[in-house]
């Protein structure tokens, strides 16, 4: 029994069963206290409570749900590898799932910058395009700047990942895992910017991704765990220099 909200996906209707993340506290080791489990989305004792909406977007019809689970009941074969694995299997998905996002944030920026890009060559303001204004170029140099850097360290991280695995590549990927949403925002603010009204309401998709890259500094990890895990590796490897 619990509370799980933010449950990717649960009120699609095509989802028909969940996979939940239990914990059995007889297990000594914290690490094998998870198991994961999988249980049809029409059992006995589940229930959707609720869409959850990120800044008035609901993503339907995919979404996600808070879910109540009240003395839910499933067969043992039901559970995912062994009792107390649940943990390592999250841990084993987490890295590449955390390059995916950061790929995704990057191909967002790069939209942002388009769709920057073509409002301030077809705006003008004092007898001259926006594109012409010192302040604007300022802002595609520097978004074009930000956008290549990114996308190189997360071409790293992935890298890193085939070649050491995902323990090893963890300061590589904490640090994209930071570095693509502030990037993808930073552009996209300055996009919303030139648009002015525009930016904010449904007629760009300006609002919406914002909205998601703002979700994804707190989703798979917000930025502080990920500075803290690049700052202890750090520190450590400059201390057997």
């Amino acid at each position: 029994r619990g509370r799980k909200w933010w449950a990717s996906g649960a009120c699609d209707p095509h989802c028909k069963f969940a996979i939940v993340m239990a914990k059995n506290l007889r297990a000594r080791r914290r690490l094998d206290q998870q198991s994961m489990i999988i249980v049809p989305m029409n059992a006995t004792g589940l229930k959707v409570v609720r869409p959850l909406e990120v800044f008035g977007f609901d993503d339907a019809p995919h979404g996600h749900a808070e879910i109540h689970f009240n003395d839910v009941e499933v067969p043992s074969c039901n559970m995912i590898a062994r009792e107390g694995d649940g943990f390592m299997i999250a841990q084993a998905r987490l890295g590449p799932g955390r390059i995916h996002h950061c790929m995704r944030a990057v191909g967002m920026a790069q939209l942002a910058l388009e769709i920057l890009i073509r409002r301030v060559t077809s705006r003008f303001a004092f007898g001259t395009a926006l594109v012409d204004k010192g302040a604007i170029r300022k802002d595609i140099g520097e978004s074009a700047m930000d956008i290549a850097a990114t996308r190189a360290l997360c071409l790293f991280a992935a890298r890193r990942i085939d070649e050491v695995g995902g323990v090893e590549a963890r300061a590589s990927i904490a640090a994209i895992k930071v570095a693509a949403p502030r990037t993808a925002l930073a552009v996209l603010d300055k996009a919303i910017q030139v648009h002015g009204g525009m930016g904010v309401c449904q007629d760009t998709p300006l609002g919406a991704l914002y909205a998601g890259m703002r979700t994804l500094r707190i989703a798979d990890g917000p930025d502080d765990v990920h500075l803290e895990t690049l700052a202890k590796m750090t520190t450590r490897q400059c201390s057997k220099l």
